[in-house]
């Protein structure tokens, strides 16, 4: 009986430590700018999908409701938020779409099989990270108001970068397999 309540709280252990050491992942890529054309980029969709892959749909989701928790909350967690955050006013602005759409494109990305087709790998990332785009037009339309270029405004100015992302994630898949398979996260 000791060795089993030993195993779970180790089990449990390694859960908080992977979930937090995720969310810190999201942190680090929301506030790390690549110049790129039209706009800078930053590597938030990327580590999401990254996350859904590595981690699975359940630890996947705890980490980025961690992630959106900690913003919520006032940690400066979100890209653009200033060093001391601003927490749910930050959260329910413009934003708001999108962070949601984390949650839902970690989801997608996490029930797909990977594997080394390139193509096929890319064309379940980029359906992936589409519910982010979805969601964040949805949320920023409703907020400033569809008479607006919301596709112009919303999406547009972000698509070249995200291609670029999934491709370059595509290409990462087979060694990001192998990885998992070697550290069994969970």
């Amino acid at each position: 009986m000791e060795a089993i309540k030993k195993i779970e709280l180790g089990r449990a252990t390694k859960l908080i430590i992977i979930t937090i050491l995720g969310s810190l992942l999201l942190a680090i890529s929301a506030k790390i700018k690549i110049p790129f054309y039209p706009v800078p980029m930053t590597m938030q969709t990327f580590v999401v999908l990254l996350l859904g892959i590595m981690l699975g749909t359940k630890i996947g989701l705890l980490t980025v409701t961690l992630y959106l928790l900690e913003g919520i909350f006032g940690l400066p967690v979100f890209a653009n938020t200033p060093e001391k955050g601003i927490g749910l006013i930050y959260f329910t602005g413009p934003t708001m779409g999108y962070l949601i759409g984390f949650l839902i494109a970690i989801y997608v990305s996490s029930l797909f099989k990977y594997d080394k087709k390139i193509l096929f790998n890319f064309l379940k990332l980029v359906f992936s990270v589409s519910f982010v785009y979805i969601f964040g037009m949805l949320w920023l339309g409703n907020l400033i108001g569809w008479e607006k270029p919301i596709f112009k405004l919303g999406a547009q100015p972000f698509l070249l970068a995200e291609l670029f992302k999934m491709l370059l994630l595509a290409f990462l898949i087979p060694n990001i397999l192998k990885i998992k398979k070697s550290i069994k996260i969970i």
